[in-house]
């Protein structure tokens, strides 16, 4: 099997679940080292129980740069060297419109929502900065279909989210051609991504049966992918091999959202394989 990260060392923010462990455990799968800086104790205990010998943990909150400072420092120390780092730690705000957003609600909302989704990716950046410049190394970072179309999120997610977009590209252009910053956009996905708790969302709990029953009528591709299957757009962008072209690169990888049609036909192709013979009603 081709190893295509092998001898990398690469942190993922928010690795202790949901997407960020499928990014993990795909790395692991290629040939990384990962050190994953999460913020949830308990999760790390448990997750450390079957780790592999290539996944190493750091507890902290990616709001604070001390914290990403200390995964740096890790991986320097333990594997001597830092290739990739992925931000991928957000929150989300449910949906929630502005009109519902209580009036005293919305600064810390506003505070919390942009400190986790786009200043932790800055703290991330900076914190590694010197050495993903001696290994010409690579930044990733989640963004999300909302950093691109409404309905995505309410009003301050989908903000951070196209913030996020703008410092993916600020970056590629102040770090090239030293570091490459690239970003992937999933769709929808049914994981446990955490609610604003100063939303009082906190203990809210992510609809994904919902949307997986939803995904024919609202996906394109007519289904919603689980999380292990993005985490191969992450590793393209964190090849050596594959991704040498590609800085301020953002990879809309959301089942097809972009190309949803106007009027009352979510896609053209429904008909397709029945216009073509190889099925009959």
């Amino acid at each position: 099997m081709n190893k295509r990260l092998e001898d990398q060392v690469v942190i993922v923010t928010g690795g202790g679940s949901g997407l960020g462990k499928a990014i993990v455990n795909r790395f692991v799968r290629d040939g990384a080292r990962v050190v994953v800086l999460d913020r949830n104790q308990n999760r790390i205990d448990e997750l450390q129980r079957d780790a592999p010998a290539e996944v190493s943990y750091c507890l902290g909150d990616v709001r604070d740069l001390n914290a990403n400072q200390a995964a740096v420092e890790h991986a320097l120390e333990h594997y001597g060297r830092l290739d990739c780092v992925i931000g991928n730690a957000g929150i989300w705000d449910y949906s929630l419109p502005l009109v519902d957003t209580d009036d005293d609600q919305l600064a810390p909302g506003f505070t919390e929502l942009f400190e986790t989704n786009v200043l932790g990716y800055m703290n991330l950046a900076k914190a590694a900065l010197k050495p993903l410049a001696a290994s010409k190394g690579s930044m990733i970072f989640t963004v999300s279909n909302a950093g691109f179309y409404p309905n995505g999120g309410g009003v301050l997610y989908t903000a951070t989210k196209h913030a996020v977009v703008g410092f993916i590209r600020q970056m590629a252009y102040e770090l090239a051609p030293h570091i490459r910053v690239n970003g992937v956009a999933p769709g929808a996905i049914p994981t446990n991504l955490s609610g604003a708790e100063t939303l009082g969302l906190g203990s809210r709990e992510f609809p994904g049966d919902r949307l997986r029953e939803g995904a024919p009528e609202s996906i394109p591709l007519a289904r919603l992918n689980e999380v292990e299957e993005y985490a191969g757009a992450f590793v393209f962008f964190a090849s050596r091999e594959d991704h040498l072209p590609s800085t301020g690169s953002i990879l809309n990888h959301d089942g097809g959202f972009g190309i949803r049609g106007l009027g009352g036909r979510l896609r053209g192709g429904d008909r397709l394989l029945e216009k073509l013979g190889l099925v009959t009603n």
